[in-house]
């Protein structure tokens, strides 16, 4: 099966910055009784960090994570901390890299004793962290998609709904308006690691083929090549998998030279820049996504309404403008997090096991419920699918 096969699926720039940060972490904090550094003192205040994509090509995603961070931990102090005790947040700056994501857990580690970490922002970065945490027993909460972030972990969590579930959800959507062949051009960096394989594995059960397989950096500007051969590619329809903007500028390339095809794009392109970036072109996209874009869409009886709304209400108030699917991400992390500090107290053993008991949460990004086996939480019923219409996403739900 291909979760099997991907947890193998390290890239050597991964490998090379997690040696580095082991290079540079002392014995002490890896296994055994220390843990996560001395969080289970259960004083003064706790510690919670974060590495985040605040610059570089993951920032459309990591400064609204970084701005939901901050108010949520200003609203829990406001409200007297957890369980009394003040929540000190430290945010590192990974700029959008493995080497600075191994870095910056290393300091959260080493040098700040933290509880517990929430991130990457993006998949590579998250993977590089999950060997440090792992050694050193920090709960850790990403906020990015690949399941490989999470599979056969013991100390890694995730917020962002599942690739495997975003495709499940394009492919049956795909299957229902009789397309039998789907051309993919995907993010060349872990997040796009492994999607063919799972676009050839569920199109098998649903009768659609992959015809073609291009890739694209997502620090590119110039989709020409990628997009031509796709125009070449005999497909039905095309999925698009990448991050805001990268993302949006192929959706324009794809338009300009002419493929006459539909388009899915993943749930990396769940904001408002990926209107910015694809311009016109962004025009009958379908993609599948969390209900916080589409909130004012959301039926009364939805059980996340009440809760994305008032998300939507504070996050307007204190910086603006809306809040994007991916601060949406961080909301659940800190809100999970802080949920099982609450119950458990910030020894990291008994940390770790509060957030594997998760159930039933009502976040942003869907229904929460992690078991040993699922440290995600969330199945296919997290995602609605939305169309880009008149510069928004629009409900489109049968």
């Amino acid at each position: 099966m291909h979760r099997a096969a991907r947890r193998l699926l390290v890239p050597a720039a991964v490998a090379a910055s997690i040696a580095l940060a082991l290079a540079g972490c002392t014995t002490s904090n890896f296994g055994g009784e220390e843990g996560g550094g001395d969080g289970a003192t259960e004083d003064g205040p706790i510690k919670i960090g974060a590495v985040l994509d605040i610059t570089g090509v993951g920032a459309n995603l990591g400064v609204p994570e970084q701005n939901t961070l901050n108010m949520l931990a200003e609203q829990v102090n406001a409200d007297g901390g957890i369980n009394g005790r003040e929540v000190e947040l430290i945010i590192k700056d990974n700029q959008s890299t493995e080497d600075g994501a191994a870095r910056a857990t290393t300091q959260l580690i080493e040098n700040d004793d933290v509880d517990l970490i929430i991130g990457a922002s993006r998949t590579g970065p998250s993977l590089a962290m999950r060997p440090l945490v792992e050694a050193a027993q920090v709960p850790t909460i990403s906020v990015a998609a690949n399941a490989a972030i999470v599979d056969g972990s013991e100390w890694v969590f995730k917020t962002a709904q599942n690739d495997l579930v975003v495709l499940e959800r394009i492919l049956d959507d795909a299957e229902a308006k009789g397309y039998t062949k789907i051309a993919l051009a995907r993010d060349a960096t872990g997040f796009g690691e492994g999607i063919a394989d799972i676009i050839t594995e569920l199109g098998e059960e649903r009768g659609i083929t992959l015809t073609a397989t291009e890739a694209f950096e997502p620090s590119a500007t110039d989709f020409t090549a990628q997009m031509t051969n796709l125009r070449s590619a005999d497909a039905d329809a095309v999925i698009i998998w990448g991050i805001t903007p990268s993302a949006g500028l192929a959706q324009a390339a794809f338009v300009q030279i002419g493929v006459n095809k539909p388009v899915y794009q993943s749930h990396g392109v769940a904001n408002d820049a990926f209107f910015e970036a694809a311009g016109p072109a962004a025009e009958g996209v379908i993609a599948p996504m969390g209900r916080l874009l589409v909130a004012d869409q959301l039926p009364a009886d939805d059980p996340q309404k009440e809760v994305i709304d008032q998300f939507i209400a504070d996050y307007t108030e204190e910086f603006g403008s809306s809040p994007s699917s991916f601060a949406g991400h961080a909301y659940d992390a800190f809100k999970i997090g802080v949920a099982a500090i609450e119950e458990a107290g910030t020894d990291p053993e008994a940390l770790r096991d509060a957030i594997e008991a998760t159930s039933d949460f009502v976040g942003i990004s869907g229904v929460f419920t992690m078991t040993p086996d699922n440290h995600s939480g969330l199945t296919a019923d997290a995602l609605i699918m939305a169309i880009a219409e008149g510069g928004r996403w629009t409900l489109n739900e049968e």
